[in-house]
């Protein structure tokens, strides 16, 4: 069988298995999240798989980066990624993307014992991953704020007093002048 059609089997067999598990998310077809342990639990994270091309006979990327994690500290992300890339080293070869999920499920008390909370406002260096040697890092585009031009600004500070805040009545209609034009029959 080629890459394509373990990948495909795997996929639906995936897709069946944790169809209606709250904690499965599919973010793409050769990409997926498993959250282990339950919401509002201080000791669940969040696991990233995502297949290569040659997936199964290449490892997939695991990865620890979303949100859900950062209370997390990086000793123990790099703690569970290095035990489930045994795990990987195991099975490679055949689809391993549920053993995953589920090895971790299974040991999620072990993975987790250094846990201690930390801050959620972790530096960027926290952000870790497993990725194969010929896999290029996809780059990332910062987002640009969007800038008002002076005149713009201009505009905005005119309809606006002095707390930044719009004076009563802007948007209120002219009553008078409206009753005024809009009835010329009773004269």
């Amino acid at each position: 069988m080629s890459a394509n059609e373990d990948q495909e089997m795997e996929l639906e067999a995936l897709r069946s298995i944790y169809e209606g598990d709250e904690s499965f998310r599919e973010l793409s077809p050769v990409s997926f999240q498993y959250r282990i342990g339950e919401n509002g639990d201080p000791k669940a994270f969040l696991i990233e798989i995502s297949w290569t091309e040659t997936y199964p006979q290449t490892p997939p990327i695991i990865s620890m980066n979303a949100f859900f994690n950062n209370t997390i500290s990086s000793a123990v992300k790099q703690s569970i990624l290095a035990k489930l890339q045994e795990a990987v080293e195991v099975n490679l070869g055949t689809a391993m993307t549920y053993t995953l999920f589920e090895y971790a499920k299974d040991n999620k008390e072990q993975f987790m014992e250094n846990h201690n909370p930390v801050n959620s406002t972790t530096s960027i260096s926290n952000i870790i991953s497993i990725e194969t040697p010929n896999t290029a890092p996809s780059s990332k585009k910062k987002d640009k704020k969007e800038q008002l031009s002076k005149a713009q600004k201009r505009k905005l500070a005119d309809k606006t007093d002095h707390k930044g805040e719009l004076p009563r009545g802007w948007n209120w209609v002219d009553v008078v002048k409206l009753s005024k034009t809009g009835s010329k029959d009773d004269d």
